[in-house]
């Protein structure tokens, strides 16, 4: 398969490595993120691969729909405009697949937390919060991850009602709300946690990213999915509906 990565950034670079490590696949080119784009810069590509920036994805995004070349998108951000982009996905008729960690690890670990949530929502007595740890270059506050996984625990978990990922100085957190802190700390590359607590027990549901090639490596394989599924079910998908299949 023939990928075309748009964005030749840090993410851009390990992608490229990847699909050249698979044997399989090949990097048909690389547009940089201030490159002007059409649907025609896609031609011969068998799938694009999105790591920019929310700007620049959003500002592409119809001429990568145009060219009806399946999109996989890792660029976070831009999560209040999902509704519309979901809407032009589904006009164009082409698919596109989204998640803010394509991480086979991560992925494992939110279903892990969305699990725990659910376990403990019968019993009052046990809280959970969440926290994030990135280094201070990263511009999305709190992490695309963090927000997915906060989601899932409110989806779990009906006796949170709201995620607040800022506190005010006046006012004590309500017990149907969810905290989601998040850290910004030097070189930190990712941590995500899960913290459940009681008054007589404590449980973390933690992950760490040692580097970015699980990120890499998830994406194209996603991609691949992508493509396939693309032939008979274009589409708004999500790593869920990947892992779903995958995992039967």
């Amino acid at each position: 398969m023939k990928y075309t990565l748009v964005g030749n950034g840090r993410m851009g670079q390990q992608v490229a490595s990847a699909i050249e490590a698979s044997g399989e696949h090949t990097v048909h080119d690389i547009l940089d993120v201030d490159a002007e784009i059409s649907e025609h810069s896609f031609s011969g590509s068998d799938v694009i691969v999105d790591f920019t920036v929310r700007d620049a994805f959003l500002v592409n995004l119809p001429a990568m729909l145009a060219s009806r070349v399946p999109v996989v998108v890792g660029t976070t951000g831009w999560d209040r405009e999902m509704a519309i982009v979901r809407s032009m996905v589904e006009k164009s008729g082409s698919s596109l697949l989204y998640s803010a960690n394509f991480s086979l690890g991560v992925n494992v670990f939110l279903r892990t937390v969305r699990e725990a949530a659910r376990m403990i929502a019968p019993f009052e007595d046990f809280d959970i919060a969440f926290s994030e740890q990135h280094h201070t270059a990263k511009a999305d506050f709190p992490s695309g991850t963090a927000l997915r996984a906060a989601e899932m625990i409110l989806e779990a978990n009906s006796r949170k009602k709201s995620i607040v990922s800022q506190l005010s100085t006046d006012r004590k957190i309500d017990r149907d709300e969810l905290q989601v802190a998040a850290i910004r700390l030097g070189s930190v590359f990712g941590q995500h946690a899960a913290y459940i607590n009681s008054e007589s027990d404590d449980i973390v549901v933690s992950h760490t990213a040692r580097n970015r090639k699980g990120f890499a490596g998830g994406a194209v394989q996603a991609g691949k999915w992508l493509a396939q599924k693309h032939t008979t079910q274009p589409d708004f998908y999500s790593m869920d509906d990947f892992l779903d299949e995958v995992l039967g």
